[in-house]
């Protein structure tokens, strides 16, 4: 597996102090006010888990599953599989959290899908931002890294379902996204 990696962009102790920083930064923004983390599975669940516990402020936790990507490495179309039920919805204020901001079309698409089921607020979290990539006008509230056009795993993301457990972010070798993947036998 770590063969088949490039190059390092972020290291764990860089992952740990870029979460920190944004659990503060979440902290200041919800102190003194309800809201629930809505985790976009799956990419996300390592970095919600990972956040979540360094924000000493009471918060619920709720899920959402959406794919874009299947085992390509374009952006596809939007799959949602579940949402939260209504009354973790309705009135409340979200931190809708995921892993990578890249085009925008899924977090756009996810904060106005629960904005029409009656969320009180919807800002976004994420643990990578990609803004060379950005397709629709959509600024993450918070993010704890930025990083450029390549194609990353690790700490949650993947490709075509690995490198989820790698603990840090690495750009993934050209050669092994470009192979041809096997057909049916």
């Amino acid at each position: 597996m770590h063969a088949d990696v490039d190059r390092i962009l972020f290291s764990e102790s860089e992952i740990v102090a870029g979460i920190d920083r944004v659990a503060r930064e979440v902290t200041r923004a919800y102190t003194g006010r309800d809201f629930t983390v809505v985790s976009v599975l799956k990419g996300s669940c390592v970095f919600a888990s990972d956040l979540i516990r360094r924000i000493p402020i009471p918060l619920e936790l709720a899920f959402l599953a959406a794919s874009s990507y299947g085992d390509g490495t374009e952006a596809g179309r939007l799959e949602v599989n579940f949402f939260p039920t209504g009354n973790e919805i309705e009135g409340r204020n979200l931190l809708l959290v995921d892993d990578i901001l890249d085009t925008g079309r899924t977090l756009h698409a996810l904060k106005h899908e629960l904005a029409l089921r009656g969320a009180a607020e919807v800002r976004t979290c994420v643990f990578l931002d990609k803004p060379s990539r950005r397709a629709v006008p959509l600024q993450a509230d918070f993010r704890a890294f930025e990083v450029e056009n390549l194609f990353v795993v690790g700490y949650g993301l993947d490709f075509a379902g690995r490198y989820r457990n790698l603990p840090y972010v690495a750009s993934l070798r050209e050669a092994i996204y470009a192979a041809p993947k096997p057909g049916p036998v």
